[in-house]
């Protein structure tokens, strides 16, 4: 009986199965050389082409042996090198014949390429079985970003004589934006992926606060009006843009940190928040410059944020398009540009200073 070992992406042993069958490599084995009756070896057992074909010194069992997963290099050499196991999805694996093995296996690994893919957050172990049994809620809160981020976009850029600051879509800010984005960031944490949780639930406070902004009942802007009759007025003060432009511009440094952490994610999330940091300074220095009295050059800054804000949801409704046909395992997938294998993991680094110290 031998013993087989199924390794994860980062080498590490997650299953192992018994088998009675044996992978011979050495030619010298008795079932190829020339049959003996007089040693009690049977005639029919002749060496034939298949034998030659099935035993021949390069074969690679899809599973490693216990001597190969004994040393760091072999099960290294095994994972770059060998046949795809049943019960791994590589970088090489399309999406959807990855996700009808993720439908159809009790126990599987999946490549760190294909996660962020589907979560929009590097591997992780955490989720244990929640991922097969619930939905993936990354596609529901980024639709709560986008049907929100859109309108406002073209809103700010005052295409067919739209305005007024996106208070024509306050509604979506609370009921889609902040509501959905909030709701799948809150089952992200419970699959354990963090990053998505945090971002998730961040922007859906941003949506839920520009709403009570706006919202005549929460009196944010009233208490700048110059006419007590018309709280209106004081969407135009200097003071409340002056103010307002701040909680603007630590959104920026938000969306900056998120920049630099989804370097570990892929190309389309980078766009994304590349483009809502653009948004967010380029935006906070209009409000500014309305705060001083320029108007002029406010009005073009706050084109230009709106341009930003539009480039960052058409890369947000492209990946949210790749994730609903993975979801529906279309046969055409569209990439997302991933680049979590060009920055080494921490963990990763630590492994190797302990495994090889200096």
């Amino acid at each position: 009986m031998s013993t087989f070992y199924l390794c994860s992406q980062n080498h590490s042993i997650v299953g192992q199965m018994d088998t009675y069958l044996a992978f011979h490599r050495d030619r010298d084995h008795p079932r190829l050389k020339t049959p003996d009756p007089e040693k009690g070896f049977h005639p029919a057992r002749l060496r034939t082409p298949d034998h030659e074909k099935s035993f021949a010194p390069n074969f690679n069992p899809t599973f490693p042996s216990v001597q190969n997963v004994s040393e760091e290099t072999n099960r290294r050499d095994y994972l770059n090198n060998s046949p795809t196991s049943p019960y791994h999805l590589g970088r090489d694996i399309p999406s959807d014949e990855a996700l009808n093995k993720i439908r159809t296996a009790n126990s599987i690994t999946i490549s760190p390429e294909l996660f962020e893919k589907i979560y929009l957050n590097p591997a992780n172990n955490g989720g244990g079985t929640l991922r097969q049994t619930f939905g993936n809620p990354t596609p529901l809160a980024l639709l709560g970003f986008l049907l929100s981020l859109s309108p406002l976009s073209c809103e700010l850029m005052g295409w067919r004589g739209a305005g007024g600051d996106g208070i024509a879509t306050v509604g979506a800010y609370y009921f889609i934006g902040g509501f959905l984005m909030s709701l799948g960031g809150i089952l992200e944490f419970f699959l354990g992926n963090t990053f998505s949780f945090v971002v998730f639930c961040s922007f859906g406070g941003f949506w839920f606060t520009l709403g009570a902004t706006l919202t005549p009942a929460f009196n944010a802007y009233g208490e700048y009006a110059t006419d007590p009759n018309n709280i209106a007025t004081g969407l135009t003060s200097r003071q409340f843009h002056a103010s307002f432009g701040f909680f603007l511009l630590f959104m920026g440094l938000l969306s900056f940190i998120y920049l630099i952490c989804a370097l570990r994610t892929n190309l389309v999330f980078v766009a994304i928040f590349l483009g809502l940091l653009l948004t967010f300074v380029v935006l906070t220095g209009a409000y500014w410059q309305i705060a001083q009295g320029n108007q002029a050059f406010a009005q073009k800054l706050q084109v230009a944020a709106g341009a930003f804000g539009f480039m960052a949801t058409m890369a947000g409704w492209w990946i949210f398009f790749a994730q609903m046909l993975a979801s529906v395992d279309f046969p055409i997938q569209i990439p997302v540009g991933d680049i979590s294998h060009l920055i080494t993991p921490m963990s990763e680094r630590t492994k190797r200073q302990e495994k090889y110290p200096a």
